[in-house]
């Protein structure tokens, strides 16, 4: 398929995915005028790299997971890799946590004085 099926099949702008291909995320074939062609294992592709971008990863982590998700090859060091990626948005979750637990304690003491002014 062409970058814009591609696009318009994955959400992803086509800028987005020439993005990817630039940092070896997505590697399309070319024909012989240079156009590029996915194959169709590269919806899921881009899904993939879509949610390891929304749990925070950035591309230069994401590029040497790659091999695992096309191949399912599976090093010691990527495993390692996965898991320090895992220990990280772990910790992002429990920021957030404590985060929305501070923000209900202000909304509820905040919430017996709606209408009136706050004590200082």
């Amino acid at each position: 398929m062409r970058i814009g099926e591609l696009a318009a099949r994955t959400g992803v702008s086509v800028r987005a995915l020439r993005y990817y291909e630039e940092q070896r995320l997505l590697v399309p074939e070319r024909t012989p005028s240079g156009q590029r062609v996915y194959s169709e294992n590269a919806v899921d592709r881009v899904r993939m790299i879509q949610h390891l971008f929304a749990a925070g990863l950035p591309s230069r982590s994401i590029e040497p997971l790659m091999p695992c998700v096309v191949t399912g090859e599976v090093t010691p060091e990527l495993l390692e890799r996965l898991r320090a990626e895992r220990r990280r948005i772990e910790g992002r979750i429990d920021d957030l946590i404590r985060t929305r637990d501070r923000l209900a304690s202000m909304i509820d003491a905040a919430s017996a004085y709606e209408g009136r002014t706050c004590p200082r």
